[in-house]
């Protein structure tokens, strides 16, 4: 398409559309991996073009473990996007990140269990680098922009994924404190996995709705509870991204863009025609 939009945003529960887009359309994208969770919509903020995805579809209607992140993160690369922002609920796994905060995470541990977790298959093999999952340097210019809302907000963390759609037992919560995790949520794996693949910077403005089941003073963590936090946050998440969109710098300076670069194991000759097809998208300049 013309003009393409090079910022995508990934509205988690609470958020499902982007006021202040200019010229917006909802583009519809079909993938080689079905079709993503919604239209994409598509216009102008602050001067920058970005595409804005609705990760459990419009109404809500995908739980955690049904959303098709394939579709999604493949759906934005075909679109241009080479940048994504997530915006996503978490509980907190921290006594000094309360309800209310923000988080800009920059390590992912995945519990998740039964989703598709990357693009590589069916005869093309890629083992991707993931040491550091979090793009640092779109993670840094987000933490600016949250910053520059007045938001209580706080910078790094490990963010632990699990599959959901349940919250977690009081012995799981406090397990995952053990391990050194600080929030918790259902989506980020393996969306931030395959925007890696797919050589898109990525990183997370975490929400922090509740504490979890982990902090006896306070009550069990009910959808309620999270909506409520939501709908206070949505207004500086909308904020955010506007003045975003506005600094972004121009140019990638990051790993990102060339993370297939060392990551493709599979001789050329013996890829599948059809799997080759399939993810020109992604590997087509390294296979010339």
């Amino acid at each position: 398409m013309d003009n393409q939009p090079t910022l995508g945003i990934i509205g988690g529960s609470g958020l499902y559309s982007m006021p202040g887009l200019q010229d917006s359309q909802e583009v519809v994208v079909t993938t080689p991996f079905g079709s993503p969770s919604a239209p994409v919509v598509v216009g102008t903020l602050e001067g920058q073009r970005v595409a804005f995805l609705a990760r459990h579809g419009m109404g809500h209607h995908l739980s955690p473990s049904e959303v098709p992140y394939r579709s999604n993160i493949y759906a934005l690369k075909q679109l241009g996007v080479e940048r994504v922002v997530s915006i996503s609920a978490c509980g907190s796994l921290r006594e000094d990140f309360a309800p209310g905060d923000i988080v800009i995470p920059d390590q992912v541990f995945d519990m998740t269990r039964g989703r598709a977790r990357s693009f590589f298959e069916q005869g093309l093999v890629a083992h991707i680098s993931v040491a550091d999952p979090f793009c640092s340097e779109l993670s840094g210019q987000l933490f600016q922009a949250v910053k520059a809302t007045g938001a209580i907000l706080h910078e790094g963390g490990a963010f632990i994924t699990i599959e959901g759609p349940r919250f977690s037992t009081r012995i799981e919560s406090n397990t995952f404190r053990s391990w050194g995790m600080s929030i918790i949520g259902m989506t980020t794996s393996p969306e931030i996995f395959l925007a890696r693949e797919a050589e898109m910077c990525y990183a997370v403005m975490a929400h922090v709705t509740d504490y979890d089941v982990w902090h006896t003073s306070e009550k069990p963590v009910t959808v309620d509870m999270v909506i409520e936090t939501l709908n206070r946050n949505t207004e500086i998440a909308q904020q955010a991204v506007r003045l975003l969109a506005r600094d972004l710098q121009p140019e990638r300076t990051c790993a990102c863009p060339t993370a297939l670069s060392n990551a493709l194991i599979t001789h050329p000759s013996s890829i599948p025609v059809e799997t080759r097809q399939r993810l020109a998208l992604l590997v087509e300049k390294y296979l010339k």
